[in-house]
C-alpha cells in the first residue's frame, strides 16, 4: 500500500457534527482550566447528544408546560435544532473563609451548608467557566446560546450527578444560520 493515496469523501454534516463533538471536548477542558476561587474546583461538565439532548427537550417542554414557563418551550426547540449542548454546573460547597468573607449573607460556611444556601463564589466560578467554554466555541465559529432552561432540565434529569446544585446548558450548532438569534 506503500505510495498509495486512499480518497474518502465526508460530506459536509458529517465532518460538521463530528466538529463540533470536538469543540464540545475542548469547552468542558476550558471550564475545567478556567479560574477557580481559592483554587478550590467543584465545576462539574458533560456532553449531552442524540438521546440524551432529546430527553433535555422533552424534559425543558415538561417544566415549561407544569409552570407557566414559555420560555421553556422556545428553547426546546433550540435543543432539538442543536448538535450538542454542554452542561456545566458546580456542586455544593464552602471555601472556608467564614467570618471574614460574608458574600453569601450568613454568618459563615457552616450556616451556608446547614441552611442549604449557596456559597458566592460557586455561581462567579460557574460564571468563570461558562465564559471561557463559550470563548471556544466563539473562537471555532460554532454557534452557541447558554441557557438557564436547559440546565434545570439538566438538574432534574440529574444529568451531572445528585450534587449539582447550578447548571447551565449551551447549546451547539453548525448551520447556515443560527438557530438561536431569531428566537420567537
Amino acid at each position: 500500500m506503500k505510495g498509495r493515496k486512499i480518497i474518502m469523501l465526508i460530506v459536509s454534516n458529517e465532518a460538521e457534527e463530528k466538529a463540533v463533538l470536538c469543540i464540545a471536548d475542548k469547552m468542558c477542558i476550558a471550564a475545567r482550566t478556567a479560574p477557580k476561587t481559592r483554587g478550590i474546583d467543584h465545576v462539574l461538565t458533560c456532553i449531552a447528544t442524540d438521546d440524551e439532548k432529546t430527553k433535555l427537550a422533552v424534559e425543558m417542554e415538561r417544566l415549561g408546560k407544569e409552570n407557566n414557563l414559555e420560555f421553556f418551550q422556545r428553547d426546546a426547540k433550540c435543543i432539538y435544532e442543536s448538535t450538542a449542548v454542554v452542561l456545566l454546573g458546580t456542586r455544593l460547597s464552602v471555601r472556608g473563609l467564614n467570618e471574614i468573607c460574608g458574600y453569601c449573607n450568613f454568618k459563615n460556611c457552616q450556616e451556608v451548608l446547614s441552611n442549604g444556601a449557596l456559597c458566592a463564589y460557586d455561581p462567579m466560578d460557574l460564571g468563570i467557566a461558562i465564559g471561557s467554554a463559550c470563548a471556544v466555541a466563539a473562537d471555532s465559529r460554532v454557534d452557541n446560546r447558554v441557557m438557564f432552561s436547559v440546565g434545570r432540565a439538566a438538574m432534574a434529569l440529574k444529568f451531572l450527578g445528585g450534587t449539582a446544585r447550578q447548571v447551565v446548558g449551551i447549546a451547539l450548532a453548525v448551520k447556515g444560520k443560527s438557530p438561536f438569534f431569531d428566537r420567537k
